[in-house]
C-alpha cells in the first residue's frame, strides 16, 4: 500500500509489469476477483498471449528489456495513462528492485509486494544475514561482513575449513560464486568472484561460507499482511538445478520430518518478521547430509515454482498478494493450513540439454499441451509463435498433482509424454530422465543431481529411440507398405541455438 495509507482499499485495475506465463497467471486470478488488468509489452511481444488476454495493453518500447520491461519510468507512465492503481511485478525484471518500489510509492501507486526497505535489506545477502541473526536463525559458518583484505580473508577461510564458498553479497543465480578447495587457490578465486560480481551486479562485495558438500535446496513460502500476521505455507524442494538455477521443484520435500518442517517454518516466519515483511515471499535454506538447515537468503517476490505450493495448500497466492496489498488481514492462520497430496513442477525451457542446456531459439512448429486430471500448464505461447532471444528461455511450467509423491511423478511422466513441442529443443526429455531416475524416485539426491547422474549421450539415445518409434508408427499409419519401398530415416535432434545465433 502507499506508505501514507493504513486503511483497507479496493483495487479496481492492476498493471502487470511483466510478460509471458507469469503475466497471464496474474491476470487470471485478477479476473476472478473482478479486477481489470493492463498488459505492458515490448515490440517483441506485440502479439503475445498476455497482451491479447488483458483488458488493456500499452507499448513500453523496443525488445531489449533494458529499454522496456526494466524501465521503471515507463511502467509508472503506463499506469497513469490507463488509470491502474496498482502494479504487480511478477518475478524477474523489476520485482526485487527497491528503487522501483520507492518510485511506485512516490507516485501514489500500490506495489503488490513488500516495502522498498524490506527489498533492500533482503536483496543483499549480508544485510539479510544480519537481520536474520536477530532471531538466532541458523547460519552456515563463515563471515558476517564483506571481505576485502585477501590475507585476512585467507585466515578466516582456514578457520572455517576448506572447502569454502566465496559468494557475491548482491544478486544470485550462481554469479560471483566460487568454490575453493585449498588455501593456495584462494586469492585467484576471490579475484574472479569479485570481478564477476562487479560485472553482474555493479557490486563487488563478497563473503565466505563453509561449502556444504551435499546440499539440498529447501525453501519456505510465507505470507505477511499489514497487521503483523505472518504464516508459512510449508516447503518446496528445489534441488534439481543446472547452473545453480532450478529446473525441477516439488512440494512437500520427501526428506523433511514434521519436526524439521516445523522448525524451518518458524525460522522462515522470524526472517520475515525481522523486516516487517508484507506480501508473498520465500525464505531459502540449505539442508546438509545430517538434515541440519542453514539460512541462505530471502526472495522478496512470487517464485516461479509457486504453483506446487498452491496445489498442496489450496491457496491462490496471487489472490492473497492482492488482498494483502489492499490492506486486508490474512483470512487464515497457521493452524488452518495443512499439506494435502504432492505436487511436482518441471520448467519447460527452450534449451538443449545435450549441449549444456544452451538456450535454443526458433518457431514452435508444433505446440500441444497435456491435459487431464492433476495437470496444470502455465505458459505464454501457442503454436506458430517464435521464441524470442531477448528474454528468459522458459516456455512453460508443467505442474502435476497427486494424492502422494508416486502419483504426482507418474502423472508428470504421462504429461511429458503428451506434451508435443517441435521446432526447438526443450527440457521435456530431461524432465523424463529426472522422473525415471532412481535417485530422484527414492528422494536420495542433492543439488549435484545433474553433475552426478546426467549424461547427455544417454538423453540423446532416448530422444533418438523415441523419434524412431514415432516415425515407424506414423509410417505404418499413413502407408502400410512403406517398409517395402524404403527404410525409415530418422535424423537425430540438433540445436537451433547453434544454427540461429549468428542471425541476432
Amino acid at each position: 500500500m502507499p506508505e501514507n495509507s493504513n486503511l483497507p482499499i479496493s483495487i479496481s485495475k492492476i498493471l502487470i509489469a511483466n510478460r509471458g506465463e507469469i503475466a497471464l497467471r496474474i491476470m487470471r486470478s485478477a479476473k476472478e476477483m473482478g479486477i481489470k488488468t493492463v498488459a505492458v509489452f515490448s515490440e517483441a511481444d506485440r502479439n503475445a498471449l498476455h497482451v491479447r488476454y488483458a483488458d488493456e495493453a500499452i507499448s513500453i518500447g523496443p525488445a531489449p528489456s533494458n529499454q522496456s520491461y526494466l524501465v521503471g519510468e515507463k511502467i509508472i507512465d503506463a499506469c497513469k495513462k490507463t488509470g491502474a492503481e496498482a502494479i504487480h511485478p511478477g518475478y524477474g525484471f523489476l520485482s526485487e528492485n527497491a528503487g522501483f518500489a520507492k518510485m511506485v510509492a512516490d507516485a501514489g501507486l500500490i506495489l503488490i509486494g513488500p516495502s522498498a526497505v524490506a527489498m533492500e535489506i533482503m536483496g543483499n545477502k549480508l544485510s539479510a544475514k544480519a537481520a536474520a541473526l536477530k532471531y538466532n536463525i541458523p547460519m552456515v559458518p563463515g563471515t558476517e561482513e564483506a571481505i576485502t583484505n585477501v590475507n585476512e580473508a585467507k585466515e578466516r577461510a582456514v578457520e572455517v575449513g576448506f572447502p569454502i564458498l566465496i559468494k557475491a553479497a548482491a544478486g544470485g543465480g550462481g554469479k560471483g560464486m566460487r568454490i575453493v578447495e585449498s588455501v593456495s587457490d584462494f586469492e585467484e578465486q576471490m579475484d574472479l568472484a569479485v570481478s564477476e560480481a562487479t560485472s553482474a551486479f555493479g557490486d563487488g562485495a563478497v563473503f565466505i561460507e563453509r561449502y556444504v558438500t551435499s546440499p539440498r535446496h529447501i525453501e519456505i513460502q510465507i505470507l505477511g499482511d499489514h497487521h503483523g500476521n505472518i504464516v508459512h505455507l510449508f516447503e518446496r524442494e528445489c534441488s534439481v538445478q543446472r547452473r545453480h538455477q532450478k529446473v525441477v521443484e516439488e512440494a512437500p520435500s520427501s526428506v523433511l520430518s514434521p519436526e524439521i518442517r516445523e522448525k524451518m517454518g518458524k525460522c522462515a516466519i522470524d526472517v520475515a518478521r525481522s523486516v516487517h515483511y508484507t506480501g508473498a515471499g520465500t525464505v531459502e535454506f540449505i539442508l546438509d547430509e545430517n538434515h541440519d538447515f542453514f539460512f541462505l537468503e530471502m526472495n522478496t517476490r512470487l517464485q516461479v515454482e509457486h504453483p506446487v505450493t498452491e496445489f498442496i495448500t489450496g491457496v491462490d497466492l496471487v489472490k492473497e498478494q492482492i488482498k494483502i496489498a489492499e490492506g486486508k488481514p490474512l483470512s487464515f492462520g497457521q493452524d488452518d493450513l495443512e499439506i494435502n497430496g504432492h505436487a511436482v513442477e518441471l520448467r519447460v525451457y527452450a534449451e538443449d540439454p545435450n549441449h549444456n542446456f544452451l538456450p535454443d531459439i526458433g518457431t514452435l512448429q508444433t505446440y500441444k499441451i497435456p491435459k487431464g486430471n492433476g495437470v496444470r500448464v502455465d505458459d505464454g505461447f501457442e503454436q506458430g509463435m517464435e521464441i524470442p532471444i531477448y528474454y528468459d528461455p522458459m516456455i512453460a511450467k508443467l505442474i502435476t498433482y497427486g494424492k502422494d509423491r508416486e502419483e504426482a511423478i507418474s502423472r508428470m511422466l504421462r504429461a511429458i509424454a503428451e506434451y508435443e513441442i517441435t521446432g526447438i529443443e526443450t527440457t521435456l526429455a530431461f524432465g523424463k530422465f529426472v522422473m525415471q531416475h532412481e535417485a530422484f524416485k527414492s528422494g536420495n539426491f542433492d543439488t549435484h543431481f545433474v553433475a552426478n547422474y546426467f549424461r547427455p549421450d544417454e538423453l540423446k539415445a532416448i530422444n533418438e529411440e523415441e523419434a524412431m518409434i514415432a516415425a515407424i508408427v506414423a509410417a505404418k499409419f499413413f502407408k502400410k507398405d512403406v517398409f517395402k519401398e524404403a527404410p525409415v530415416q530418422v535424423s537425430p535432434p540438433s540445436s537451433n541455438w547453434r544454427k540461429n545465433r549468428l542471425k541476432y
